[in-house]
């Protein structure tokens, strides 16, 4: 049996921007893991291909080394067609077994169990073919299929599901070193050190609210407090932070100052003091020292995020903090509002007042006003620098990508920048 996953480019896809531009929906990270890893693990299947947009076809496969976009994958054996916004927990469909069909309720698939001898009978030149056959040729399941709606829906979900993850895990105690003196509150069970990881002096695990996993070559320095629930990525290092309950930081960032129940993804510095709260950050940005983002409204009402640089999207919740796409950049004593939404490639300077709630992608905030300022020939050598620090390549695939992306985001920077031009010629600073 073979799965397939689906990202297609629809307009849900905005829905996780700026964080899905340039990765598929089920790379993003809930927990100690992605949501790819969640599904693999539920469903116990080796053969995988992949169908994402194209325009970000040639950097996935290379970077995960499995089928991406190839129409021969849908061939030649059982398929099971799973859509990159369903999760893993809830999803209690087996791999094998008469074929059918779900969809949600815009009538987008979310999955397709397709035997073999029905396969045969569908259209299977493209993703697109088949699943529209399959739509019209297969009996539809019965119940609902759970799936992710937002980026916030990951974060808020993320407190409990590192407490589901390290359970999982199956693994306490400590591997690595810890330098004395070290306090630990809790239940030594309910915290893991890899191998490799180093604690200095004067850490603080405190895992009486939830597990704390450090993974390997993580460095911890002194006077961090870290509170459980909570997963330290491979090779990060936290300089002194004040390391909430509720965080998810991947591999290869430098944290510092104070995060509550956010996601870093990975590759990603925010080395000096400022808050980070109920965020989600990309790969390779840098917060720039005191940068801070708030995460509750003075009045306690549900926070909106703009995803589209118009509409106001309501979260249901009094706690969203930022959403920051890969490659963003904050100068120092950047301050960013409850519910914002900062697009990737962006260069931010600080006002000394919060930031509007939506800078789109290849923005360059100036001056209080979005602009065009250098353009992005200039971002991509700041782009590559900053990879090459953590020693990864810029790639030609890399620049095909994010000039796709440049053109995608397009619409929304251009009415940005208009709005800016009027703020700026207003103060005459134009």
């Amino acid at each position: 049996m073979r799965l397939i996953l689906v990202d297609q480019p629809t307009e849900k896809r905005i829905n996780f921007y700026p964080l899905a531009l340039s990765r598929p929906i089920w790379e993003l990270r809930c927990g100690m893991t992605s949501l790819l890893d969640k599904l693999l693990d539920k469903l116990g299947v080796a053969d995988v291909a992949c169908f994402v947009p194209p325009y970000m076809a040639e950097v996935y496969r290379a970077g995960s080394g499995r089928p991406v976009n190839d129409p021969a994958s849908l061939t030649g054996d059982d398929l099971l067609l799973v859509d990159a916004r369903v999760k893993a927990a809830g999803f209690d469909v087996s791999p094998t077994g008469p074929s059918q069909f779900a969809t949600d309720t815009d009538g987008e698939l979310l999955y397709a169990r397709i035997a073999q001898a029905d396969l045969a009978k569908l259209d299977t030149a493209s993703i697109d073919t088949l699943l529209d056959s399959a739509k019209r040729s297969l009996p539809a399941a019965e119940g609902n299929v759970p799936v992710w709606n937002y980026t916030w829906d990951l974060i808020l979900a993320n407190p409990e599901q590192l407490i589901e993850d390290f359970a999982a895990a199956g693994r306490s105690g400590i591997e690595g070193t810890v330098e004395e003196p070290c306090a630990i509150r809790g239940s030594q069970k309910d915290i893991y050190i890899a191998p490799g990881a180093l604690l200095h002096p004067m850490v603080v695990l405190d895992a009486s609210e939830g597990p704390i996993y450090i993974d390997e070559e993580a460095e911890i320095h002194p006077f961090t407090r870290i509170e459980g629930p909570c997963y330290i990525g491979c090779k990060s290092i936290l300089f002194g932070a004040k390391c909430r309950e509720g965080n998810s930081i991947g591999p290869m960032c430098r944290v510092g100052g104070e995060v509550e129940e956010s996601i870093i993804h990975g590759y990603s510095n925010k080395y000096h003091d400022g808050f980070l709260g109920h965020a989600y950050v990309g790969e390779w940005i840098n917060l720039g020292a005191l940068t801070t983002n708030s995460d509750l409204k003075n009045d306690y009402s549900s926070v909106s995020v703009i995803l589209d640089g118009k509409r106001p999207v309501d979260t249901g919740s009094t706690k969203v903090g930022s959403l920051i796409g890969d490659h963003a950049k904050t100068s120092i004593g950047t301050l960013l509002n409850t519910g914002a939404y900062v697009g990737a490639m962006t260069l931010i300077a600080a006002t000394g007042k919060p930031l509007p709630k939506f800078i789109p992608s290849f923005a360059w905030f100036l001056e209080g006003a979005v602009t065009k300022g250098f353009g992005k020939k200039k971002l991509y050598e700041t782009a590559k620098i900053a990879m090459s620090r953590r020693g990864r390549n810029w790639t030609e695939a890399d620049e095909t990508m994010w000039n796709e992306i440049f053109d995608l985001t397009k619409p929304a920077r251009k009415e940005a920048i208009k709005k800016g031009r009027r703020i700026l010629a207003a103060s005459g600073r134009a």
